[in-house]
């Protein structure tokens, strides 16, 4: 997994609604990037849901939140709407996982990303990072507001 210290790599992928969207739109921001599996799988919308409900507490410290899993940009859109949130969520569906990968967050023998967090800061470098030590498992908003501390 990529390491706090070390520069964010940059990526340029399409939100839900085919978007482009870049790292480097965030300079002189933070952002958590908040790698997930799937789409539609139980988990994963718990996970967003309750970043969602702490989502303003979140944006009040000066972070923005951005999901981002291998699905397409029409299954994120689904995904989004069924929730009813409006985290924005980036497709690093082709080539499959190729952001997840630089960020160390990539799982081959399954095909998607892990429950990875990483906090980039207004420079570009990534401040903070957590892996959730299984898929099935995702990190709760203590562990958000602990690194935001």
């Amino acid at each position: 997994m990529i390491a706090a210290g070390e520069p964010a790599p940059e990526f340029t992928l399409r939100d839900q609604d085919g978007e482009k969207v870049s790292l480097s739109d965030y300079r002189g921001r933070r952002v958590l990037l908040v790698f997930y599996p799937a789409d539609f799988s139980p988990v994963c919308g718990d996970q967003l849901s309750l970043y969602q409900e702490v989502k303003p507490e979140i944006s009040a410290k000066g972070v923005e939140l951005v999901g981002i899993s291998v699905d397409g940009v029409w299954a994120h859109k689904a995904f989004q709407e069924k929730l009813g949130i409006d985290t924005r969520l980036l497709s690093d569906f082709e080539p499959k996982g190729e952001v997840a990968r630089a960020y160390g967050s990539y799982i081959e023998k399954v095909g998607t990303a892990n429950r990875t967090l990483v906090l980039v800061d207004g420079d570009g470098k990534v401040a903070w990072t957590y892996e959730s030590p299984h898929p099935a498992e995702f990190p709760g908003a203590n562990v958000i507001f602990d690194a935001l501390a």
